[in-house]
C-alpha cells in the first residue's frame, strides 16, 4: 500500500489493483484544428494537461499499473449514438454540432479519424486498454467494469477532458460501483466557464472520491 497525499484526506492505495483511466485525451479536445478548437472552446489549458497525463502515463507504465484510455466516438453511420429519439444526439457535443451545421457532418469524433484519436504525446503503447465509448460516462454501454474486474482493479486515477462532462460522469459512476476515484485536478480541463472546474474538484472532495495532483500522484506511484 501506498499513500497518496489528496483531499479531503490522504487516501492509501493497492497499486496491484490500480488503474489509470485517461479520459477523452483526443484531438477532438485538446488540439488545435479539433473540435473544440474549431467551435470556438477554449483550449489554452491542454497542453499543460497532456503534459501532466504524460508524467502520470509514464510513471504508471513503470510501477505495472495499468492504463486505459477512453475515447468519445462514434462510427461512421452514427448507429451507435442514439439517434434522433434519444436526448444524446441534441446535448452530446459532436452530435449537437454535426446535426445543426451540414459542414461539420462527419467530422467529429468519428472512428478512425484524426479528430477521434488520442493526442500524439499520449499514444497509447502495447499493454494499454483503449476502449470506445458512446456516452460521457465510461462505464454506460462498454466493457470498462468488466476489464477492470477482471485485472481486480479497485482504485481509479482518473484523469482527462472534459472534467465536468466526461471525467465527472465517468468518476460518479466508478464510485456508485464501489471503485475507489482519485481525480488529478492539474491533469484534467473544463468544458465552459472556470467554475465548472471549481464545481467538479468540490464534488469529488466532497461527495464521490479524492483530489489531488499530479505531482503527488506521480510521487505515490514512483515512491520517490
Amino acid at each position: 500500500m501506498v499513500t497518496v497525499q489528496a483531499k479531503p484526506e490522504p487516501l492509501k492505495i493497492d497499486l496491484a489493483r490500480t488503474a489509470v483511466v485517461v479520459v477523452d485525451m483526443q484531438n477532438a479536445f485538446a488540439s488545435k484544428g479539433g473540435m473544440f478548437d474549431l467551435v470556438g472552446q477554449d483550449i489554452s489549458g491542454a497542453k499543460s494537461v497532456i503534459a501532466n497525463n504524460k508524467q502520470i502515463i509514464t510513471a504508471a507504465r513503470k510501477a505495472g499499473i495499468k492504463v486505459i484510455y477512453l475515447l468519445m466516438s462514434y462510427t461512421p453511420d452514427l448507429s451507435n449514438s442514439g439517434g434522433p429519439g434519444s436526448p444524446n444526439w441534441y446535448k452530446e457535443f459532436g452530435l449537437a454540432m454535426m446535426n445543426k451545421k451540414p459542414e461539420y457532418k462527419g467530422k467529429f469524433l468519428i472512428e478512425g479519424t484524426w479528430d477521434e484519436a488520442v493526442v500524439d504525446e499520449l499514444k497509447p503503447e502495447p499493454g494499454d486498454i483503449v476502449i470506445r465509448k458512446m456516452r460521457y460516462s465510461g462505464f454506460r454501454g462498454t466493457s470498462l467494469d468488466v476489464v477492470l474486474k477482471t485485472y481486480n482493479v479497485k482504485y481509479l486515477i482518473l484523469t482527462g477532458i472534459a472534467t465536468n462532462v466526461c471525467v465527472e460522469s465517468t468518476l460518479r459512476d466508478g464510485y456508485f460501483l464501489d471503485y475507489w476515484p482519485i481525480l488529478v485536478a492539474d491533469a484534467t480541463n473544463n468544458a465552459g466557464p472556470p467554475i465548472t472546474q471549481q464545481a467538479t474538484l468540490w464534488n469529488v472532495e466532497a461527495l464521490f472520491g479524492w483530489v489531488t495532483s499530479t505531482k503527488d500522484m506521480v510521487k505515490a506511484i514512483s515512491g520517490k
